[in-house]
């Protein structure tokens, strides 16, 4: 069909609005694809409708491709099965929560999978009828504390979800296997590089999770990944752990005087200066770093808790968050910051700058209890018969010579520490380097969680009830096209791989004569008949100038101008990524377009 720029609902913008931070959410904006609504909502015009139809287009024809099939669930739904797998509280403050004229509790979903759940358990009893998959293509709900970046972290987005349900653990490898191939040729289609990476199941649940990453500076994820070839999120990557010490031999523990070192580098000083080692001075890395955190519950509990780290290394607080959950009293969405002066009052057996194991450190080594009565944890890297200076609960006072699982224990541990390029890699495939990434898809693992708390169950082959197993699989199809939009511009604008492009070709009339305006209307009804998308720049009183910025800024892979070349018969074809142009003769172009789009 044939857009006219002289009726089209568009306006192009030459300044950058001035909330958007990265090229996407300004071009997406200037070009006239979105337009915001509130943060982190945005209408979508008569162009981004067009990107955003081909995209969902690929990501159903690959769906449809491995056997899943197309429902709709409403975006509104009641509150109760979500009460059901605890995820009305443990979502925390991201879910959208509202009451209708009865005072009855709705929520806008952040996902689907009690719907979907609850579907099957609906229509389906038997063995027979499984495996089955499932999926839509439809609008989701966060309450993003601070939408950013336009489409990559919105309030309102659409997203693919789907659902396979399985007899059992091997259906859901194949399942699984069957998504993760699918997302590959999705994205290679889209002409996205991502990389599959291990993930955390966070507050979704379940067992085995892989993202789809997008490398980009401006993303939000950071990964990691080894010449070896191993991926993973930050969150999800799991430290070498170095054997455990034969600490028989091991000197008792010390208490020392260290007035006024409240920080490891004044301890490590210190340390050199009161016991100075024969071998080596002493080093950050040699110090246990005990980090108290305050995390807030779905509840709305704050809990305080105690991370004992090398003193070398900081805390990362979203590895922390994604490896809490089995260590509170509660699942769902965990909040975790640093604790602050007042969580301190609370607890005065937490000396500020002085902080050792607290709860497990053996009394005979401090003449005092010396309990916190805090959950304390600890990096992996603190193992049994590791020897460590720390504080020892008391002003001015640190611990020399505490040994692990001889003088202190813990009640789990974590991963929590930063990762670091150079690291080793967990499988042994060499140093870790780290990038960055927007997160494109994610799929689980879901295992059972859902279908045991909605008592989605079947009867198998001997007649007898057993439990469905559940995977989960979603892809950003707003996210796609600002990612796409992020990795396909230049300076003058969009550059649109052509199988998302609004169009296949944007054709600009431009002179004075009527004859190149009766001429470039032929040839946009010619395109049209061959089976091309057009985009005509009709506008009889708009310069030369500003229509060839407006092609660019729009960003359609070919353009097409008539203009003064016209009288010798010929067309300029420009191709929108390279820049690089030459004239057709006019009886030939809309063949030779057509050969450039596959058409």
């Amino acid at each position: 069909m044939v857009l006219r720029l002289s009726t089209l609902f568009l306006r192009t913008l030459r300044e950058d609005p001035v909330d958007a931070e990265v090229a996407s959410h300004k071009l997406l904006v200037r070009a006239g694809y979105i337009r915001r609504a509130a943060p982190g909502i945005y209408s979508w015009l008569p162009l981004g409708l067009k990107v955003l139809g081909k995209v969902e287009a690929i990501v159903r024809e690959e769906m449809n491709s491995i056997g899943a099939q197309e429902v709709h669930f409403p975006a509104l739904l009641p509150r109760e099965p979500y009460e059901a797998t605890n995820r009305w509280t443990e979502y925390g403050e991201g879910l959208f929560r509202l009451k209708d004229r009865k005072e009855a509790d709705y929520l806008l979903a952040p996902t689907h999978e009690e719907m979907f759940t609850l579907l099957v358990k609906d229509l389906y009893s038997s063995y027979k009828d499984l495996p089955v998959c499932l999926y839509q293509i439809q609008t989701k709900y966060r309450d993003e504390a601070r939408p950013r970046a336009g489409l990559l972290r919105g309030r309102e987005f659409i997203m693919k979800d789907s659902y396979s349900f399985d007899i059992d653990d091997a259906g859901l490898d194949a399942s699984y296997a069957a998504h993760r191939a699918a997302y590959l040729r999705i994205f290679d289609r889209l002409g996205l590089e991502v990389i599959p990476v291990k993930a955390t199941a966070g507050a979704m649940g379940g067992s085995k999770s892989e993202e789809f990453l997008h490398p980009t500076e401006v993303g939000e994820d950071t990964f990691v990944r080894s010449a070896g070839g191993y991926a993973a999120n930050v969150e999800a990557v799991t430290t070498v752990v170095p054997p455990a010490i034969d600490f028989s031999g091991a000197p008792a523990a010390e208490v020392k005087d260290t007035p006024d070192t409240p920080t490891i580098e004044t301890l490590v000083a210190a340390a050199n200066e009161i016991a100075p080692r024969a071998d080596r001075p002493w080093t950050a890395a040699d110090t246990l770093k005990n980090v108290v955190l305050a995390a807030t519950l779905p509840t709305g509990e704050r809990q305080i808790l105690v991370i004992g780290v090398p003193g070398d290394r900081a805390v990362d607080l979203k590895r922390v968050e994604a490896n809490i959950a089995g260590f509170l009293p509660v699942g769902g969405e965990v909040g975790i910051e640093p604790a602050t002066e007042d969580d301190l009052k609370k607890h005065p057996g937490l000396v500020k700058g002085y902080i050792g194991p607290g709860e497990s450190l053996d009394a005979a080594v401090l003449g005092t209890e010396g309990k916190t009565g805090l959950l304390f944890l600890v990096d992996p890297r603190v193992v049994s018969g590791s020897s460590w200076i720390t504080g020892a609960n008391l002003d001015g006072k640190h611990v020399f010579g505490l040994v692990a699982g001889r003088d202190f224990g813990w009640d789990g541990v974590i991963e929590s520490v930063e990762v670091r390029a150079g690291d080793p890699a967990p499988d042994g495939s060499g140093a870790l380097e780290a990038a960055r990434g927007i997160e494109m898809g994610h799929i689980f693992q879901l295992g059972r969680k859902y279908a045991e708390a909605l008592g989605l169950q079947v009867l198998d082959s001997n007649g007898k009830l057993t439990t469905v197993t559940m995977g989960s699989y979603g892809v950003g199809v707003t996210r796609a096209v600002a990612a796409l939009a992020e990795s396909n511009h230049d300076g003058r604008g969009l550059v649109w791989p052509r199988n998302v492009a609004p169009a296949d070709v944007h054709l600009v009339a431009t002179g004075k004569g009527t004859e190149i305006f009766e001429a470039a209307a032929e040839l946009a009804d010619e395109f049209e008949a061959a089976g091309l998308d057009v985009i005509y720049d009709d506008r009889p009183k708009v310069s030369p100038g500003v229509k060839f910025g407006d092609a660019e800024l729009i960003g359609v892979p070919t353009i097409v101008v008539v203009g003064r070349g016209l009288a010798d018969g010929v067309v300029e074809v420009k191709d929108r990524a390279t820049g690089e142009a030459q004239n057709i003769p006019l009886e030939d172009a809309v063949a030779y377009v057509a050969a450039l789009t596959g058409k």
